[in-house]
């Protein structure tokens, strides 16, 4: 093969295509491309290359370059698919997970709430309870305390028949013993004129050896069952012979006041 002379560029036959691949921006077809002469002669003389000569560009979509170059497309294409799949994926799964966690962290908080909510209700409940005992221990200290004020309260009654039916009555009352002044003393001086030691030594019950004694003539059996507690037990006693006596009439009568004669 000669050498080309001095000063000359080699030089191409204008039967010779150059081929060029090119790929566009973002995944652009492959192009191939053929370098021709300008004015497309298929002579065999040397062809100078400089900046001024025309050339001509064409594209074969079936060359295996093009196949190549298209297929490596594709494949990044599907490539890119596969990564958009993956990643969407991934932040689907990461979207999940922050629910779930912003689920969590919600009931622990409600959960939280509901038990800070019950022991503030027990604790309420213990302090209800507590304050209710208290009240209720208030409550007897001061009915304790009463009822002491009541007992060293007592009124003094005179030493006379208007202080014995005076103290029959008061004592009546805490028992519930019906009966009125009026009652106690028409009956009382009907049957022993007021005097406390009175006594029938002639009637039936003398005759059978339990005589009517006291201010309202009261048998030993009679005052022995209606006796009240808290007085003397003694028939000759005014105020507990009184009392008996009331007693054993509103069993009998419904009270002394209902009885105008021998009972």
């Amino acid at each position: 093969m000669s050498q080309n002379a001095p000063g000359h560029s080699r030089g191409l036959k204008k039967t010779h295509k150059a081929t060029i691949a090119g790929v566009a921006a973002l995944g652009a077809a492959a192009l191939t491309l053929s370098l021709v002469p300008g004015n497309g002669s298929t002579e065999t003389e040397p062809l100078a290359l400089n900046t001024h000569q025309k050339v001509a560009w064409s594209y074969d979509a079936n060359s295996p370059q093009a196949k190549a170059l298209a297929a490596s497309v594709s494949d990044q294409h599907t490539a890119l698919g596969l990564k958009a799949k993956q990643d969407a994926a991934l932040k689907t799964k990461a979207q999940a997970a922050a629910q779930a966690k912003a689920k969590a962290a919600a009931k622990a908080k409600a959960d939280a709430a509901a038990k800070k909510r019950a022991a503030e209700a027990k604790a309420a409940a213990k302090a209800k309870a507590r304050a209710a005992a208290k009240a209720a221990a208030k409550k007897r200290t001061a009915t304790k305390t009463a009822a002491s004020r009541s007992v060293t309260r007592t009124p003094v009654f005179a030493n006379n028949l208007d202080g014995w039916i005076r103290e029959a009555l008061f004592i009546m009352d805490k028992h519930d013993i019906p009966g009125s002044y009026h009652g106690l003393h028409k009956n009382i001086m009907r049957e022993s004129s007021g005097n406390p030691y009175a006594i029938n030594n002639w009637d039936i019950n003398a005759r059978n050896g339990i005589p009517s004694k006291g201010l309202l003539q009261v048998i030993y059996p009679t005052f022995k069952a209606y006796h009240v507690k808290g007085t003397k037990f003694d028939q000759y006693d005014p105020v507990a012979n009184i009392v008996a006596a009331a007693n054993y009439a509103a069993d009998r009568y419904g009270s002394i006041d209902n009885v105008n004669s021998a009972y």
